[in-house]
């Protein structure tokens, strides 16, 4: 079982493919796993193509409404990384790779129909083709899924390689940094999902709705390293590890679906 293999207790049928007109597209996007932040962005801009010719939305569809910010976050840590801002490159890269990697996994995992797509994936994925669905709420439902859930193995796996980072590290301080990343990108990405209406509320509610929602990415992150570190200590037990897993898992799909839920999208 590799560092980056997914599983999931999710009930589908094996063998058939989920994409649809895009599953020679998405597979071809997928071919190959990034080894550097550059492939990452490379493979979500070839994953963002894809999905913009899934009908009927095209490129509104609820998982390209995820993808896109996805890739603005990550080409933004990409420059960062550029210009020497982390202090451990080779950690942050590692990082980086690993959580990508466990988002790929999933779209390969539902593209094949197979039955180890996590949950709180198919929770997004299962919704791909909706028309009835607001851009916010599907963007934020694959943070969750990435935060919540991917976010913890892709620290123990980076750990694995590199070495467990503590709290106060230069790691830890690099992993934080990430957060300033959200800060500045969250108000114009969250502004684009929009509509006219949105809009006007959003000017009245001032700089509220940001504030609360980078407080939430702030404290999704953190409740991850603090996951990634309890686990650490019993990283070697299979079943404990699995056992973990699981409840990460329906504890993000939960929340999956109540931010999909036709009240939760009217108010966002």
């Amino acid at each position: 079982m590799t560092d980056h293999q997914i599983w999931g207790p999710v009930d589908l049928d094996v063998g058939e493919s989920r994409w649809g007109p895009i599953e020679e597209q998405m597979g071809e996007a997928l071919a190959e796993d990034p080894t550097d932040i550059s492939g990452v962005v490379t493979t979500l801009l070839r994953v963002q193509r894809a999905l913009d010719n899934l009908p009927p939305l095209y490129h509104d569809n609820p998982v390209a409404d995820f993808n896109a910010l996805y890739t603005t976050i990550t080409a933004k840590i990409l420059a960062e990384h550029r210009t020497g801002g982390f202090a451990d490159p080779a950690f942050l890269t590692m990082l980086d790779v690993e959580f990508g990697r466990r988002y790929f996994d999933a779209l390969r995992a539902w593209g094949a129909g197979r039955p180890d797509t996590p949950e709180t994936w198919v929770v997004l994925f299962s919704h791909s083709q909706e028309t009835g669905l607001r851009s916010l709420p599907c963007a934020v439902a694959g943070v969750n899924a990435h935060i919540n859930y991917d976010l913890p193995f892709a620290l123990l796996a980076t750990w694995r390689h590199l070495g467990r980072s503590v709290s106060n590290s230069p790691q830890h301080a690099d992993y934080l940094r990430i957060n300033n990343v959200f800060r500045e990108a969250i108000p114009g990405l969250r502004r684009g999902y929009l509509q006219r209406w949105q809009l006007y509320i959003d000017r009245l509610n001032g700089t509220f709705d940001d504030w609360y929602q980078n407080t939430l990415v702030e404290l999704t992150r953190n409740m991850a390293w603090d996951h990634a570190q309890a686990m650490w200590q019993w990283y070697e037990d299979a079943v404990r590890l699995e056992h973990e897993r699981q409840e990460l898992d329906r504890r993000a799909a939960l929340i999956g679906r109540a931010l999909l839920s036709p009240f939760c999208s009217l108010l966002q």
